[in-house]
């Protein structure tokens, strides 16, 4: 664990350095999505799966267009260490009155597992109570289980899914914390 991580708002100049970071990711689990529909009735399931080796997993975004996207956020996070960008979190207005949603959490790999993803949740935490926003979102693939694993030990609950999300068609699992 990393003592000194300084999160701060990104600009300009911390955009190259940010796309080029490594956005993927590899698992050994996996959410999979059983659905079954009756005449008055339709059921979603989702159960943890282990896979049966590693899988190197691709950011479903494009990160050549993420410096597009990020002009319509509220706030771009970035959390250094030693004034190296160790990663950044995107977060924008949510759907729903008082809310922000978070479309990407990412740590480069050479910081990964030190306690950057959940600093930068907490900063984000933060900048959510101090502009009054009451509910957090945050968006994963269902293959992103170092995600899914970080959400829960914040505090996200398990908040809804959608199968036609991201532009790759993988499946995205929402998960959502109340700030009190």
């Amino acid at each position: 664990m990393i003592e000194q991580i300084n999160v701060r708002q990104a600009i300009s100049s911390d955009i190259p350095r940010l796309m080029s970071m490594d956005h993927g990711f590899s698992t050994d689990h996996v959410w999979q999505l059983s659905y079954r529909k009756q005449p008055s009735e339709i059921g979603v399931t989702f159960r943890e799966v282990r896979l049966p080796r590693p899988m190197q997993a691709v950011y479903p975004r494009d990160p050549k267009r993420l410096a597009d996207e990020w002009t319509h956020l509220q706030t771009l996070l970035l959390a250094e260490v030693e004034e190296q960008p160790a990663g950044y979190l995107a977060l924008s207005d949510g759907p729903a009155e008082g809310s922000a949603w978070i479309t990407d959490v990412v740590v480069d790999l050479r910081f990964r597992r030190q306690g950057i993803a959940s600093r930068l949740l907490a900063a984000g935490k933060e900048w959510c109570r101090a502009r009054d926003r009451r509910l957090l979102f945050m968006e994963m693939q269902t293959k992103n289980y170092p995600a899914i694993c970080l959400a829960q030990r914040t505090g996200f609950l398990y908040a809804g899914y959608s199968d036609l999300y991201y532009p790759d068609q993988d499946i995205a699992l929402f998960f959502a914390v109340e700030l009190g």
